[in-house]
């Protein structure tokens, strides 16, 4: 109705409007006009001002209203809809509902299938059967359903993470409606054009013919995407785009490996706008930890973008042997590597010195890549420093020079000739050689060779078999240009001409860059052969590892994925769908929109359909809000009357004080009552962080619940006498019930025999172990233990602890090491007594060192705290003294300083759990001294 999502159920009980200007009329003209009659004696009152007046006529005003009253009731009776159900055109033919179901139909995924639904119940009301046709399966069957059988496979439905072709789909709906005849069809368009739109058009509009199609599109905001990621000097960028225009703003998130936020960018569009950019400002160690971009609030594999090693900075030392860059810096190797480096790595110039220590340098640095230009002799300790690095996974890329010509030096990838080649001297009938085209399977495959550049000299590679395995790029006489080859898990690679303008115009040249823009891709999967590398036979395949789905998440990749070539560079597809290739370590990143990709809004204009929107809501009857308005304006229309008469000044000045006392007790009645619960749960709340507080589990048992409660008072009284910390008083807490995010530490007592707790409290407990808080399980039974090597864990204590433990995803745990963090946060100790002495404590374990003996294994890395924390000694018993101070239960032992013992282990436990691992580095300060000379 007038371009409003508003329909009528009975629309004819509309005429009644026309009644309105009758019903002005009428009550214009009552109440009548009062007839005025001379009475001479009324003279005496014409000097007295009455009181209250009634006007002899119907304020305009009050009438407007009463009109506008009448209005709302004729609306109701006429039975408005707001965003009715837009169906098909009344037809007994069968119904055909195409679905486009790409990454761009994800976002508003939920409201195509609300439409698509409505579809299927007017046909079943019309007894029709349907076709369910995604646009995403070309070689999917087209057959008739009926309703039920339709619905059920519209709800197996998925959007799919790439871009669908939909022109595949045209064969397959021609047949369809060849064997069916006459046939009405539906196309929920998601109205994005990612390739072919306008041919998939025009191609529908001859498959159709006459036949009766609706489109729906519009009503919901255009999808968004994420394309052309790049890791520049400064920050890195990404492309936002979209197809509608207007002034909008959003977010965009930078995840990393573990799906924890790095940063957020701003991104603005103007009016008219398609594409814009999302900037992040962060040091380059950050964004090189980066793996996922994605657009908050959009749900789709479009709005995802993938970064793997290839997105990552690398930090590249170049080294170089020549003496002119002081005196021509210009001129210098180092400024064309330098320029050429710099689009896409971070460059690091050795520090002036001699090549020895710029390689020692970088060493040191342990820099992933190191460029040596022109570097003769390296010494012999040194060179088994970089074969050693190489191994490891370093790539060391050289240029020749008239230093390496003369040296003889096994970090290169083939034997070299001594001396050079002079191409184009007086001395020689050779001209200048321009470079040949690169090899198809090789790592510069693709490349552009300009013709314009030559080469002048060159250092020449002894003929061998392998020679041609290990060259990649070479010049128009056969002669090779680039070698490289791998070594353990890295690589060696060399150029055969030097970095600057002395051999070659090469550095000058584009093709310069994009060489070194290959070989630095390659430096991110040097534990495997990069793309197209000779010595490989075959060119490698890796497996998908996790893949997202339509509406941007990982999951496990589905049958239908197939593994892809190492260098693979292209959009996703069905057989690739986006998400991540490879080994964990190091995977390759397919996303759901290349970097040149962009999106258009799709064209449907052409076609002979109706249209119609997408609606956000569901159907929505107005008869109740438009009768209670109109009820609302009646109750004001007697409410101005009675003011206008005088009745409620009339009756205010009777009743007064019992109408002030019923309008009181009216608002009382309306306003909420708080909640008690509420009022706990904030009193609890602000007991718990008034104060640093140590919490306790209550049991149940009362004797269990004294003896902890009085055992944790008297550790928080020993803390305040021994430290700085001066907490508050223990508190007891429900874990089902309470709040535990308020406590760094809560004592669990282990009563045998006692029942699990409901899952709800495991679960929060679950919960607060992962968020960094700490639970003390204590068995109290070492007594108890029966001898043997196994003793500890068959006590009824222990029974119980395992059946808590069960449903929680506990760590795997040791027993506290020697050198763990615990044993030295406050006190020095070698054990956790509390009343007994023979039971172990555990915690999780740390991480091993394979090449290091287990009794040096260095302490807890990180900022985290064991979560859990296990021992049968009776901490707590140990802990507790009555009120006059003395101690509430003996302790075993013959040690007569071990209660003592137990409230040091009891002070290390809670300044573990405040203060982390911040002792940790204790144990590596002899390392430490000795590294920084004192």
């Amino acid at each position: 109705m007038m371009g409003l999502p508003l329909a009528f159920t009975e629309p004819l009980l509309l005429i009644g409007l026309v009644s309105l200007p009758v019903l002005w009329w009428l009550l214009r003209v009552m109440p009548p006009r009062p007839r005025r009659i001379e009475f001479p004696p009324t003279r005496l009152l014409f000097d007295i001002a009455p009181r209250e007046e009634t006007p002899s006529r119907t304020p305009w005003w009050l009438t407007a209203l009463r009109l506008l009253a009448a209005a709302l009731v004729i609306f109701a009776a006429a039975g408005p809809i707001w965003n009715p159900q837009t169906g098909a055109a009344d037809s007994k033919a069968p119904l055909m509902i195409m679905l486009d179901d790409g990454w761009s139909a994800a976002s508003h995924w939920d409201v195509r299938i609300r439409a698509a639904d409505e579809l299927i119940a007017n046909a079943e009301n019309d007894r029709r059967a349907i076709a369910l046709v995604p646009l995403s399966e070309p070689n999917r069957d087209i057959t008739l359903m009926p309703a039920g059988a339709a619905r059920v496979a519209l709800r197996q439905l998925a959007p799919k993470p790439y871009s669908i072709d939909r022109v595949e789909t045209l064969a397959a709906v021609d047949r369809f409606l060849k064997a069916t005849g006459d046939c009405e069809i539906a196309w929920l368009s998601d109205g994005v054009d990612t390739g072919r739109g306008e041919d998939f058009v025009a191609g529908l509009g001859k498959t159709i013919g006459d036949r009766s199609l609706i489109v729906f599109e519009g009503g919901t905001s255009s999808p968004l995407a994420l394309v052309a990621a790049e890791n520049a000097a400064a920050k890195m960028t990404v492309k936002v785009l979209r197809t509608d225009s207007g002034i909008a703003m959003g977010t965009v998130r930078a995840l990393d490996q573990k799906a924890s936020p790095i940063g957020e960018a701003r991104y603005t569009f103007g009016p008219q706008d398609k594409e814009t950019d999302a900037a992040f400002d962060l040091p380059v160690e950050l964004r090189n930890d980066i793996t996922r971009l994605e657009i908050s609030g959009e749900r789709s594999a479009g709005a995802v973008q993938l970064l793997d090693k290839r997105w990552r900075r690398r930090a590249i030392g170049i080294v170089s042997g020549a003496t002119s860059e002081t005196a021509q810096p210009l001129l210098a190797p180092t400024f064309y590597l330098t320029r050429a480096l710099a689009p896409f790595a971070d460059v690091r110039l050795a520090d002036k010195g001699s090549p020895q220590q710029g390689i020692t340098q970088f060493l040191d640095q342990k820099l992933p890549m190191i460029i040596l230009a022109d570097v003769g002799t390296i010494a012999p300790e040194l060179r088994e420093r970089l074969n050693a690095w190489v191994d490891q996974g370093g790539v060391l890329v050289r240029f020749a020079g008239p230093r390496l010509a003369q040296a003889e030096d096994d970090l290169v990838p083939v034997k070299l000739r001594k001396g050079g080649r002079t191409l184009g001297g007086s001395l020689t009938w050779e001209k200048p050689q321009h470079l040949a085209t690169f090899a198809a399977d090789g790592p510069f495959a693709g490349v552009a060779v300009p013709k314009d550049v030559t080469v002048s000299r060159q250092v020449l590679a002894e003929p061998d078999a392998v020679l041609a395995t290990k060259s990649w790029a070479s010049l128009e006489d056969g002669t090779p240009l680039v070698t490289g080859e791998h070594r353990g898990k890295g690589l060696v690679s060399l150029f055969h001409v030097s970095a600057d303008m002395r051999w070659s115009d090469l550095p000058m040249s584009g093709t310069f860059v994009e060489m070194l823009r290959r070989v630095v891709e390659m430096s991110g999967y040097t534990s495997k052969p990069g793309p197209g590398v000779a010595s490989e036979a075959t060119t490698e395949t890796v497996a998908p590892l996790h893949i997202l789905d339509g509406f941007g998440a990982f999951g496990p990749p589905p049958a239908t994925a197939k593994p892809l070539p190492a260098d693979y560079r292209d959009r996703a597809t069905s057989d690739h769908p986006p998400g991540f290739y490879g080994p964990a370590e190091g995977p390759l990143a397919v996303n759901t929109l290349a970097s040149a990709d962009r999106i258009a809004a799709l064209n449907t204009t052409s076609l002979r359909a109706r249209h119609a929107t997408y609606t956000n809501a569901e159907p929505r009857d107005l008869r109740g809000w438009l009768l209670s308005t109109a009820l609302a304006l009646f109750l004001i229309d007697a409410i101005i009357v009675a003011v206008l008469g005088g009745g409620i000044a009339a009756l205010l000045r009777r009743r007064a004080a019992p109408a002030m006392i019923v309008l009181g007790l009216l608002f009382a009645s309306l306003s909420p009552a708080p909640s008690r619960a509420d009022s706990a749960a904030d009193d609890f709340a602000m007991k718990a962080t008034s104060q640093t507080r140590l919490a306790y589990v209550v049991t149940g048992n009362a004797d269990v619940d004294s003896i902890v409660r009085a055992g944790m008072s008297g550790l928080t009284l020993f803390l305040a006498q021994r430290t700085a910390l001066e907490a508050g008083d223990p508190v007891g807490i429900d874990p089902a019930r309470d709040e535990l995010a308020f406590f760094p530490l809560i004592y669990w007592p282990i009563v045998p025999g006692a029942p699990k707790p409901p899952q709800d409290a495991i679960n929060k407990i679950d919960a607060y172990m992962k968020q960094g808080g700490t639970v003390l399980f204590d068995t109290r039974d070492a007594i108890e233990a029966p001898p043997g090597a196994n003793g500890a864990a068959q006590t009824p204590g222990m029974q119980t602890l395992r059946e808590i433990l069960s449903s929680l995803d506990v760590p795997e745990l040791e027993p506290v090491p020697r050198e763990h963090v615990l044993t030295k946060t406050f006190y020095l100790l070698r054990d956790f007594p509390g009343r007994f002495v023979t039971g172990q404590t555990w915690v999780e374990t740390l991480p091993r060192d394979e090449d290091e003996d287990s009794a040096q294994r260095p302490a807890r890395g990180g900022d985290g705290v064991s979560p859990i924390i296990i021992t049968s000694n009776d901490l707590a018993g140990a802990w507790a003294v009555r009120p006059d101070g003395q101690a509430m239960l003996p302790v075993t032992g013959g040690d007569t300083r071990q209660r003592e013992f137990a409230y040091r282990a009891g002070a290390n436990i809670v300044m573990y759990t405040l203060t982390g691992n911040y002792k940790a580095d204790q144990v590596h300060a002899p390392a430490l001294i000795e590294r920084l000379g004192q």
